[in-house]
C-alpha cells in the first residue's frame, strides 16, 4: 500500500494555499446558494472576498447550541444541507439530540487517510466496533475502510465474546473503534484461549487513549494510532506517528480561537477549535466544536506537510466529553 492516501497531503505550503484560494470562496458561495440557513448566516459575505484562512475570521461563529435551536426551527437539518434533504442517504442521531446527514459517497466523512496513515489497507479485515445505529461512527469509519480497500467486519459495540470469537474465526487483522474496547476484546481472547495474535493494526478514537493502553496493545505488536472528529464533521485530524501531533486532514480547515470568540489565539495557544468543512452536501462553516487544543509548530517526520494540532486539551464549555 501507498505511504499515502492521496497527492493532497504531501501538498507544498504555496500549493496548499493556491487551492484553498479557490476552494474556500467555492464553499461559501455554495452554502449561501443552497442552504437556507447559510443564506441567512451569511446574507453580508460577499464569497469573493473570503480565500484564506486569514479571511474567515470576517465570518460569524456557528455553535452547536444554535445548530440545536435551527433544527428544532427548522427540523430535521435547521436549513443547513446544501439541497433538498430528500437527496441525502441519511440522517443520524447524536446525543442532544442533534440530527446529522450522511451519505454513501465513497469516504464521505474523510476517515481513510488516518486508516492509511495506520497501516490498514488491501489484506486487511478490520473489525469495525463503532456503533451502527443512531450515530454515523460505523458508517463513518465503514466508508473510510471500503476506501482503503480492507474488508469491514460491521461488529459495533458490546457483546464481547463473540467479539472476540468472531476476530480469532473471521482472521481479524485490524481494529477500529473507541481506545480500550480492544483491550477487553483481547483479554476476552485470552480467557477463553483465542488466538487473536493476526491482530496488528489499530484506529481508535471517541475517547481518551491513555498511554498505560497504547503500551499494552504494542507489548501484543499492534501498532495503535487515534484520530479526532465529530459526528458533525467527520474526521478532523489523525496521527501518523504514536504521541506525535495529529495531522489536519485535507477537507476541513481548522481555526484555533479564544473561547466563545471567532478571534485566533498567539501561535502555540491552546483555543478552541473552529472547523470549516469542504463537505458541498454539509458545508458548516467555522463551527464550534467546543474542544480545546493547540496548533504545533514544525512538519510531521512522515512527510505530510498539513499543519499539526496538538490532541484534544479539554473542553471549552467545561462539560464533559
Amino acid at each position: 500500500m501507498s505511504k499515502y492516501f492521496d497527492s493532497l497531503e504531501t501538498r507544498s505550503d504555496d500549493e496548499r494555499i493556491a487551492d484553498l484560494s479557490k476552494e474556500l470562496p467555492s464553499q461559501i458561495q455554495n452554502a449561501k446558494e443552497n442552504s437556507k440557513a447559510f443564506r441567512e448566516i451569511l446574507t453580508d459575505v460577499d464569497y469573493r472576498d473570503v480565500r484564506s484562512i486569514d479571511d474567515l475570521t470576517q465570518l460569524p461563529v456557528l455553535r452547536k447550541s444554535e445548530l440545536v435551536k435551527l433544527q428544532a426551527e427548522d427540523p430535521p437539518l435547521g436549513g443547513l444541507v446544501a439541497g433538498s434533504i430528500n437527496d441525502l442517504n441519511q440522517i443520524f442521531q447524536s446525543p442532544g439530540p442533534i440530527y446529522e446527514p450522511g451519505m454513501t459517497k465513497k469516504d464521505w466523512w474523510r476517515s481513510a487517510r488516518a486508516l492509511n496513515a495506520a497501516g490498514i489497507g488491501k489484506g486487511d479485515i478490520v473489525q469495525n466496533c463503532f456503533s451502527y445505529h443512531f450515530t454515523p461512527a460505523g458508517m463513518l469509519s465503514e466508508q473510510g475502510i471500503l476506501a482503503v480497500g480492507a474488508t469491514v467486519f460491521p461488529a459495533g459495540t458490546g457483546q464481547t465474546e463473540l467479539q472476540a470469537r468472531a476476530a480469532s474465526e473471521i482472521g481479524v487483522t485490524a481494529y477500529i473503534g473507541v481506545p480500550d474496547f480492544l483491550q477487553i476484546i483481547l483479554d476476552k481472547g485470552d480467557e477463553l484461549g483465542l488466538d487473536l495474535s493476526k491482530i496488528k493494526k489499530a484506529l481508535v478514537g471517541g475517547g481518551p487513549l491513555f498511554p498505560k493502553t497504547r503500551e499494552s496493545y504494542k507489548d501484543r505488536g499492534i501498532l495503535c494510532l487515534q484520530n479526532y472528529g465529530t459526528a458533525d464533521l467527520g474526521n478532523i485530524a489523525y496521527e501518523t506517528v504514536a504521541d506525535a501531533p495529529m495531522i489536519v486532514d485535507e477537507g476541513v480547515i481548522v481555526e484555533i480561537v479564544t473561547p466563545g470568540t471567532g478571534d485566533p489565539v498567539n501561535e502555540g495557544e491552546i483555543g478552541e477549535v473552529l472547523v470549516t468543512t469542504l463537505n458541498k452536501n454539509y458545508p458548516l462553516i467555522r463551527f464550534a466544536t467546543g474542544d480545546l487544543s493547540a496548533f504545533a509548530s514544525g512538519k510531521s517526520e512522515c512527510g505530510r506537510t498539513n499543519v499539526r494540532i496538538v490532541g484534544w486539551r479539554g473542553r471549552a464549555d467545561q462539560t464533559t466529553k
